[in-house]
């Protein structure tokens, strides 16, 4: 049970999930604030949270206070929110709440092991935070209405950093690097016995089989897979573009033919539509990679790097090549980063890396599968102290942020006088 805490913990993916199986019987109110209660189960819960991403003692009284101020100024704004008349449609909340567990799953693996760790189905989570979810995103507007037009002018970025730079951390190295990633493609004979289990299940399905008990027994999509292959509600641009084509040309009960997409083989149907959101569920058939496979990859790779060596331009050929999708159109550009930031195995690629540099094929994971990719580190900037000239755009930052808090604390202090609220001893 405490490793199954530590994983929620160190995931903090849906706020307030504090291991509710472990709740008392009996809970105490810390604190009421309007037609809300703090109950002491859900302070422990925020409180260990807070120590672990600080690494600080989750038994120090200044963070159980700190904690508890915060969680008491959300209920003000949520209190201030439903007096603004602030909403958010259920579709929001399912989409977030879809949106959470998906990432949960990539996270742990599988969805057994959310099931496993939270105790619950994946439907009773939905369920259980439902709730919690919908304040949390009526909080989150509230906010957005209240600040989210802030904005610092120059001069008050100049005077931010005149009273501040003595006291400003010095930056990092940071690094600016593209890529070109491209994930192994199967063979044909594993692509064609992918298809032929795909085929039979969709001529069963034809001749009246349950496609929710099909997709429990035979789908390899470890997200929906017990869910009868349910996936919830969507909305276009959460599907990759061959499914959301194929989903979208479906009327409700209506069953596709077998859809390829980077995943394998799926039989989707369309169970309810409401605009452009689409509440869908599928049954997918991975197609197995051999090790042939990975090498096709890593020698084209090979390819493609000593085209750019050799003077080609490295932004065409990854937008020609790369099959990141969100980098490809921006010639594989992945920004300037922290070097610090990157995890351990991505750092020790780029440590090797001169300016100018373009590494040798590397496998990155991906969610639950893979890829290769190569990295041409195009700029390396050391750490130093934090200046104007170079800087602007962070400092900048810092100053907005600046901004955000004062205004937050007044308007704060401001809901503290017009909502009751009280700390129980």
């Amino acid at each position: 049970m405490r490793r199954a805490c530590e994983i929620m913990v160190m995931l903090a993916l849906i706020a307030g999930a504090a291991c509710a199986q472990t709740k008392p019987v009996l809970d105490k109110i810390v604190a009421v604030v309007g037609n809300e209660i703090i109950l002491k189960s859900e302070l422990d819960y925020q409180v260990q949270l807070a120590a672990y991403q600080n690494k600080i003692n989750p038994d120090d009284p200044a963070l159980r206070e700190r904690v508890l101020e915060a969680m008491i100024d959300d209920k003000l704004i949520l209190a201030q929110a439903i007096l603004d008349s602030v909403t958010v449609s259920d579709d929001e909340v399912n989409r977030q709440l879809d949106s959470r567990i998906q990432n949960l799953v990539k996270q742990l693996g599988s969805q057994e092991k959310v099931e496993e760790v939270y105790g619950m189905s994946i439907s009773k989570i939905r369920n259980e935070f439902r709730d919690d979810m919908r304040k949390q995103l009526i909080i989150e507007k509230e906010k957005q209405d209240k600040f989210g037009d802030l904005k610092v002018s120059p001069i008050e970025v100049r005077n931010f950093y005149e009273e501040y730079k003595d006291s400003l951390q010095q930056v990092p190295e940071e690094v600016t690097l593209s890529h070109i990633f491209m994930i192994p493609k199967p063979s044909s004979k594993a692509r064609e016995e992918a298809y032929a289990k795909a085929e039979a299940l969709l001529d069963s399905l034809k001749h009246g089989a349950n496609f929710a008990e099909l997709a429990k027994k035979y789908s390899q999509d470890p997200g929906s897979a017990s869910d009868g292959g349910d996936l919830g509600w969507a909305k276009r641009g959460q599907f990759v573009p061959e499914f959301e084509h194929a989903v979208y040309a479906l009327k409700p009960g209506e069953i596709s033919g077998i859809v390829e997409t980077q995943f394998g083989f799926h039989i989707i149907q369309l169970l309810e539509r409401r605009g452009d959101l689409v509440h869908a569920r599928h049954i997918l058939i991975t197609i197995p990679h051999l090790a042939s496979d990975d090498d096709s990859v890593i020698a084209v790779l090979d390819t493609l790097r000593e085209r750019a060596i050799r003077g080609e331009s490295f932004a065409v050929l990854a937008r020609e090549f790369s099959e990141d999708k969100d980098t490809r159109d921006l010639g594989g550009d992945l920004g300037t980063v922290s070097l610090d930031q990157l995890e351990p195995s991505f750092m020790k690629t780029v440590d090797t890396l001169k300016v100018g540099e373009i590494s040798n094929p590397v496998k990155v994971s991906v969610g639950n599968s893979y890829g290769y990719h190569i990295v041409y580190l195009r700029d390396r900037i050391p750490a130093h102290k934090i200046n104007l000239n170079e800087d602007y755009a962070r400092l900048q930052r810092m100053a907005l942020t600046l901004k955000q808090n004062e205004a937050y604390q007044k308007w704060i202090d401001q809901l503290k006088k017009q909502v009751y609220w009280k700390i129980m001893s």
